[in-house]
């Protein structure tokens, strides 16, 4: 079954897409076929590995059931920025969004590895410098861990840096490619964001110097669309904290009342990191413990 919510990933260049609202893209299906991964399926469709593990629960990511249908979730929130035109990751989400300038509602997404545990700070910058062919200057912190690695490693095929890199305005932070594509969607650098080769090449050719970036951590997400209420939940845990998190942004939006707590606990719950529809409808409700919930996270932790 095919879940649509506004326009289709594919009816414009990968990773583009136009935007009607907060809520864009759609949940799609595909049929795993001999000898395919859940590392290959998620790199053909644009997304990180814990895209399509999230939203596959149970399912081997390395040798998958051969016929079997797996969800594809290309359909995503906008992450909540105070400006545009910018360039947006969300670190619990292991994405990027790019609004850019003068374009008629339109985003750029892509997948991202990011730094291990507090590598990578949130925080607002600039691209100060955009790199062809970047040489990776190998940090002294990994050196002291592989005293096997030279100062400086030029450009080519192993070279971790991939063939382009945009560089920020803070210390030893860049938005580069990788040469260990199936790092996409998890920890797996020293600090800097990675994406996948062919997508680094197009994010290059979009972004001008000067663009604003911003590192952001979202976990939870919510949306109104259509009348209908969408959450997404990419906390790690999914507990009472996403809960209550989802009931503080529901709240300050006024949506609340048109929430459904039971639909809303099991859509945190399952952590599945797509959007999920927790509308209040006929015969359902909001339940007697939203209360005191929200008494207890009345305020962002």
């Amino acid at each position: 079954m095919v879940l649509v919510f506004g326009l289709s990933p594919f009816s414009l260049s990968a990773g583009t897409f136009g935007l009607e609202g907060e809520l864009f893209g759609r949940i799609d299906s595909h049929t795993v076929n001999k000898n395919e991964s859940l590392f290959e399926i998620a790199r053909h469709f644009d997304l990180g590995l814990n895209e399509i593990t999230a939203a596959n629960p149970g399912v081997d990511p390395l040798i998958p059931p051969t016929g079997a249908t797996i969800t594809i979730p290309t359909s995503w929130i906008l992450p909540q920025i105070p400006f545009r035109p910018c360039l947006v990751i969300n670190l619990t989400e292991f994405r990027l969004y790019y609004f850019p300038a003068g374009s008629q509602g339109e985003v750029i997404t892509y997948p991202v590895g990011i730094g291990e545990q507090g590598d990578t700070p949130a925080g607002s910058y600039r691209v100060v410098e955009k790199i062809i062919h970047p040489a990776w200057h190998v940090p002294p912190s990994i050196r002291r861990e592989q005293p096997s690695l030279p100062k400086v490693v030029p450009a080519g095929p192993s070279n971790p840096m991939g063939t382009r890199a945009l560089r920020l305005s803070a210390k030893n932070i860049l938005i580069h490619g990788t040469d260990r594509p199936w790092g996409i969607g998890s920890r797996s650098s020293h600090g800097c964001l990675r994406l996948y080769p062919e997508d680094i090449v197009k994010l290059y050719r979009e972004v001008p110097v000067g663009t604003r970036v911003v590192v952001v951590n979202q976990p939870v997400k919510v949306a109104v669309q259509g009348g209908r209420v969408y959450v997404e939940n990419h906390d790690a845990v999914g507990g009472e904290w996403a809960v209550g998190e989802a009931l503080r942004l529901l709240s300050k939006r006024s949506l609340v009342a048109s929430t459904d707590f039971s639909k809303l606990r099991k859509a945190i719950t399952e952590k599945r990191g797509y959007p999920i529809d927790v509308t209040l409808d006929r015969g359902g409700g909001i339940g007697e413990k939203v209360a005191p919930v929200m008494r207890q996270y009345s305020s962002p932790q």
